[in-house]
Parts: C-alpha cells; structure tokens; sequence
C-alpha cells in the first residue's frame, strides 16, 4: 500500500470515528448506567443484555479505529456481563470508566 493510499484510508476513519460519536456518547452512557445499576443491584435483566450487546459491538469494532486498548476492556465488560455476580460489580465500574478514559480522554 501506498503512503498516499494510507494517508486516504486514515482520513477515511477518522471521518467514520467522528460521525459515529454521538452513538459512541449513547453506547458509553448505557454502559455507565449499567454498572451503576449493578453496583446498586438493581440493573435489570434488559439493561444487562443491551450493556452486554453494547459491549460485544464495541470489543468487535474498536480496534479498527486503533483503539486496541479499548476493544481489551469492552472484552472485559462483555465476559463480566455474561456472568454478573455481585464481587464483578466493581470491576464493571472501573472498566466503564477506563473505557471512556481510552477513547474520548475524559
């Protein structure tokens, strides 16, 4: 490939990146709601499966936009979401948070 045919494909993601934040804001807010919830016990059976599908989606797309760190943790989330106990509560958290630390800095 060529430097110039690279250069275009890095344009190409970052415009894909960019007009998919808002469903990005949208998948990181569900997730923060989810662990929430689960630390207060009472996440629902719905929102588990949409944190878990969110998840699932996010661990399979992220690392084409480079953000391989990222597609780590969704991993993480979609494994404890599988099988929610009340000692991965805590973890959940921490990765909501980490994963949006990795993928918007804040």
């Amino acid at each position: 490939m060529t430097p110039e045919e690279e250069a275009k494909i890095d344009v190409l993601l970052r415009s894909m990146w960019e007009r998919h934040l808002p469903t990005l804001y949208e998948r990181l807010d569900l997730l923060d709601r989810a662990a929430s919830e689960a630390a207060s016990g009472t996440m629902s059976e719905t929102l588990r499966a949409q944190a878990f599908e969110v998840a699932h989606k996010l661990s399979g797309s992220l690392g084409m936009f480079g953000y391989h760190h990222g597609t780590e943790i969704a991993r993480q989330m979609e494994q404890i979401l599988k099988t929610l106990t009340s000692d991965s509560h805590s973890d959940l958290t921490s990765l909501t948070t980490e994963l949006r630390q990795t993928l918007l800095g804040k």
